[in-house]
């Protein structure tokens, strides 16, 4: 049977998606004002005053699509990680060979399995990876052969290596294959969420996502570049969408009112500091304010260690640990929820096998990814690892590539956000289910 074949009897019709979600003009059950405040939006907001519409639209669209499944939250580490040094090979003796001054010795390896370890700076993570929330797919990455970080990053956020000429980005042609698996389903204004100062690559498209860099200083941007998101209501001339367009404002006011400093974390959710702390902190919380978000995007920089990378501490390490207390916060602070939450972390490629004669890393090949989340069938490292020895390298100097990077997001779009049409997120890559690592739970 053919996983992507698609079964009017199953799914229904195929509908084309358009602007207008279908469940503005749905019969839903009401949300009263006492359920409304005890379901956890004014956690965010921290006002008395609910719009009318609250009830009528966006907490019913949020009821419905918490109601519907999962969450997705990607994580990219932009400037191409030590994916050797994140999650070490330490039975390899060609590790060792390469790396004589930045390798991580023996005894100071967090030990996974016998033979991978995770950096010693990464110890937030290891409870996790006991609990079996975190899972770890090695030797992963893009199979475009390129080293250039601009054109990598937007390969892997375009889902599409080595095509240049792709509009949208891998996750929000995820979102665009939901609909066409529940066409009837409604969405939120919050349905994608993007940490930052403009949508990312990765949620560009048809599918609307929204920017925000501080919930306090609340600003939306349109996905399309071209227009901002007043005049794209402002122009309309159709009534249905202006008056949907009045209701995101609405909504919008209700978030520029909140005051992230208001917010406290679940006990023993301790966020590094730092944008990258601060930006999981806020995903947590609009998650936790059910709002209707379905994907949320955030990124972290300053993995591109060319010179004095070091090895059980310095630029690296404190990297290393920034990026690991904030998913231990993150986990810790969603709670009960955490088990409706998959996240999933990407960099553009990897670094050299050998170190440089600056004490650094050079650009590379192979990476590491990482799944965290309450379907995650965690406490293993996927993936075959394709060896360090010099005739097992690509093009004799980086780890080998053996998992496209697509095959962990198409399982976890699948899976968690129930695109199954896989060709729409990830064209012409010929993925089918049959491909998935099954990292995550059915």
């Amino acid at each position: 049977m053919n996983n992507n074949a698609w079964d009017e009897s199953v799914h229904g019709p195929v509908v084309e998606s358009v602007a207008v979600e279908p469940g503005m003009q749905r019969v839903v059950t009401p949300v009263t004002r006492r359920a409304f405040m005890r379901g956890g939006a004014m956690a965010v907001v921290g006002t008395a005053a609910i719009p009318t519409f609250l009830t009528r639209s966006v907490m019913a669209q949020a009821t419905e699509a918490q109601a519907r499944g999962k969450k997705l939250v990607v994580i990219f580490q932009r400037g191409a990680a030590d994916g050797l040094n994140v999650v070490v090979p330490y039975r390899e003796p060609s590790y060792y060979q390469y790396r004589p001054n930045i390798g991580i010795p023996q005894n100071a390896v967090i030990d996974l399995d016998g033979f991978f370890g995770l950096h010693p700076a990464m110890a937030a993570l290891k409870p996790l990876w006991d609990q079996k929330h975190l899972a770890i797919v090695h030797a992963s990455g893009s199979p475009d052969p390129s080293r250039s970080h601009f054109d990598a990053q937007d390969f892997m956020e375009s889902g599409t290596p080595g095509f240049k000429a792709t509009q949208d980005g891998w996750l929000n042609r995820a979102l665009q294959a939901e609909d066409l698996a529940c066409p009837e389903c409604a969405h939120t204004p919050f349905r994608a969420v993007a940490l930052g100062s403009e949508v990312p690559r990765t949620l560009e498209g048809r599918i609307q996502a929204v920017a925000l860099n501080n919930i306090r200083d609340f600003g939306v941007q349109s996905s399309s570049a071209a227009a901002g998101f007043a005049a794209m209501y402002d122009e309309s001339t159709d009534a249905v969408l202006h008056g949907t367009g009045q209701e995101t404002f609405e909504a919008v006011k209700m978030l520029k009112a909140a005051d992230p400093t208001k917010y406290t974390p679940a006990a023993g959710a301790e966020y590094p500091g730092g944008p990258f702390g601060n930006s999981l902190k806020q995903i947590a919380q609009l998650l936790k304010a059910n709002l209707g978000v379905e994907a949320a995007f955030a990124d972290i920089g300053g993995w591109d260690t060319h010179q004095n990378q070091g090895n059980v501490e310095g630029q690296l390490a404190g990297r290393l640990r920034e990026f690991s207390a904030g998913l231990a916060a993150f986990w810790t602070d969603m709670g009960d929820q955490a088990g409706d939450i998959v996240l999933v972390t990407m960099s553009e490629f990897g670094r050299t096998c050998r170190q440089n004669g600056t004490g650094g890393t050079d650009h590379g090949h192979a990476n590491v990814m990482f799944a965290l989340g309450g379907p995650v069938e965690g406490g293993k490292v996927y993936g075959r690892w394709p060896g360090l020895a010099p005739e097992q390298l690509y093009e004799g100097r980086d780890l080998a590539i053996t998992t496209d990077f697509r095959q962990v997001l198409a399982e976890a779009a699948y899976k968690t956000l129930g695109a199954r049409k896989l060709e729409v997120v990830f064209p012409q890559s010929g993925l089918q289910r049959r491909n998935f690592l099954n990292i995550l739970q059915v």
